[in-house]
């Protein structure tokens, strides 16, 4: 089959290179222009781009698909299948409707839970013990399309949302092969979401990663390790007559209690608006990632003391 291949971030890589590896003809890849990047803000390819440049296929980086250019240039490539993996243009119907076998996403979350921009964050964030990967067959509505393959994963109490990242990232790119296994056969069947617990996943807003110590433990936990490694969940601490800003990229629950934000013992454990979590790795501003150890080295911190 001749498939163009839609992706953006390092989430899509390993699909686009098992598509690859199982000998589906590429194309062409769609992926979300150059950004600046760096200490130079140097123009810097998505690594989607780099990795089919790599493979010798052709890139294609619009801003948009909406003119009839566009649309056009996509219907030449003459693609039996689109997929689309984390791509983060919209697809207007021309485009959904080009291939002959249409367009299928693969999609991070048991739909139609967490539909849209951050299901694995929202996931982790919100405490949910299970997730998923999808394949779904794609609509003009939001992920709103029918489900055609699935794997379900747990969710570890302690686990990161950078670490449910990299496995659904790793099971995508089998998930999607098997699919088009299937669809080439003509046994690709689809089934339609249920209208019951649509949940939406919006997208990360700055404004929401600083720590509210006030809030319960397991709220705290669970904001720390659905926003690690990034954008990172933050607090400050005073430093010097200084308030420094810190990041918190792995904790734990804990027991203890006290005034919220106040550290209780000698081990980092800090106490919330109920419960306490443990701190276990964190970043000082302009600092590589460092454990609890570590970072005691650095700053005189001990009971009493407050994270803000």
């Amino acid at each position: 089959m001749r498939v163009v291949f839609m992706g953006t971030p390092e989430f899509s890589v390993p699909t686009l290179m098992e598509i690859v590896g199982q000998g589906y003809d590429v194309v062409a890849c769609y992926s979300q222009p150059p950004r600046k990047a760096g200490r130079g803000m140097e123009l810097k390819p998505s690594p989607v781009h780099q990795a089919a440049e790599t493979l010798g296929i052709p890139v294609f980086t619009p801003t948009s698909l909406k003119s009839a250019e566009e649309q056009e240039k996509f219907r030449a490539l003459q693609a039996d299948v689109a997929v689309v993996v984390a791509y983060g243009l919209i697809l207007p119907k021309a485009i959904l409707e080009a291939p002959e076998h249409g367009c299928l996403n693969l999609h991070a979350s048991l739909l139609p839970r967490w539909r849209g921009a951050a299901p694995i964050n929202r996931a982790v964030m919100a405490g949910d013990e299970e997730t998923g990967i999808e394949v779904m067959r794609m609509e003009e509505g939001l992920d709103t399309g029918p489900v055609c393959m699935a794997e379900r994963v747990e969710i570890g109490p302690d686990m990161t949302a950078g670490e449910l990242h990299d496995r659904l990232s790793a099971l995508g790119g089998d998930l999607m092969v098997r699919a088009l296994a299937a669809l080439s056969r003509g046994a690709l069947d689809g089934v339609p979401q249920p209208q019951e617990g649509v949940t939406y996943a919006a997208k990360l807003d700055k404004g929401e990663t600083r720590i509210g110590w006030a809030r319960s433990a397991r709220e705290v936990h669970n904001h720390i390790r659905g926003l690690s490694p990034f954008p990172g969940a933050w607090c400050e601490v005073e430093v010097g007559g200084k308030a420094e800003r810190v990041k918190i990229l792995r904790s734990t629950l804990a027991e203890g209690n006290g005034e919220p934000g106040t550290i209780v013992d000698d081990n980092l454990t800090v106490a919330c608006g109920e419960g306490a979590v443990r701190l276990l790795q964190l970043q000082r501003a302009g600092k590589k990632p460092m454990g609890a150890e570590e970072f005691l080295r650095g700053l005189a911190l001990g009971r009493g003391d407050r994270f803000l």
